[in-house]
């Protein structure tokens, strides 16, 4: 069996129509952690949530538009993440970003 190790789990939440450029911000930070070599990103819809402006955002709301909510979760070592966060931060305009220290067991693929 795998032994646990002390990783960082980051979490980064956005709305669906944030953007970086001319991308979705949850692609856009999911490929700059790919290019920086993390260890995996995964991107899980909100279906309901509410923020700073106290607004529920639901997938069955009519008046919520386009914004619904997103959380990108990466799980790597605190010198990565800690390597990724200014990146994080330059491609950011509004959101929450939240860390916290987990103990990570990684079952690798079987080799064929």
């Amino acid at each position: 069996m795998p032994m646990p190790v002390e990783a960082v789990l980051l979490r980064v939440f956005v709305g669906t129509d944030d953007c970086h450029g001319e991308r979705a911000l949850y692609e856009a930070i999911v490929e700059r952690a790919r290019q920086m070599g993390m260890a995996g990103a995964t991107v899980l819809p909100g279906p309901e949530g509410f923020g700073r402006s106290r607004h529920i955002r639901s997938e069955l709301s009519v008046d919520a538009g386009p914004r619904q909510p997103m959380v990108i979760e990466i799980v790597d070592s605190e010198e990565q993440i800690d390597r990724f966060l200014p990146v994080l931060d330059g491609m950011m305009d509004s959101g929450l970003v939240t860390l916290e220290n987990v103990r990570a067991i990684r079952y690798p693929a079987a080799q064929a």
